[in-house]
């Protein structure tokens, strides 16, 4: 069974690093403030530092990225078929991959910023996801 989820699994494994990619870069821009505190963002700032917006990248993943791959694994338990499995995932991937670099380049408060487009290709692939795996009880 593992052999026919095998690209399946590896999406999962790479949403799971760039969660760790982003949580270095936040970590490194967040030390690299002149006055910082640990574990503490200063909540003065906005878009236009890349603090907030490493710190959020993450945090957005953080938000994310586990439920995705806890509905991934429970539809790999039930049977869903792997090429779908495999295809939603790498949708979700992709997307959560534009987001990060779209949130790393463009400062802006403005809503919706073209970051908000691959968070909703995201977020659709998660509700498609849930439905898919709701559908085969």
């Amino acid at each position: 069974m593992a052999e026919q989820y095998h690209n399946v699994l590896f999406v999962l494994l790479s949403l799971l690093a760039m969660m760790v990619l982003q949580q270095i870069v936040a970590t490194v821009a967040h030390r690299k403030q002149k006055d910082m505190v640990p574990g503490v963002v200063d909540s003065q700032l906005d878009h236009y530092s890349f603090v907030f917006r490493s710190h959020r990248t993450f945090m957005n993943s953080l938000e994310n990225v586990p439920i995705f791959v806890l509905t991934a694994l429970v539809g790999l338990l039930v049977g869903i078929e792997s090429q779908s499995l495999f295809i939603v995932s790498s949708v979700f991937l992709v997307a959560r991959f534009i987001h990060m670099v779209l949130f790393y380049l463009i400062a802006t408060n403005t809503n919706p910023s073209p970051r908000s487009y691959f968070y909703m290709i995201g977020l659709l692939s998660q509700i498609y996801l849930i439905g898919l795996v709701g559908w085969s009880f």
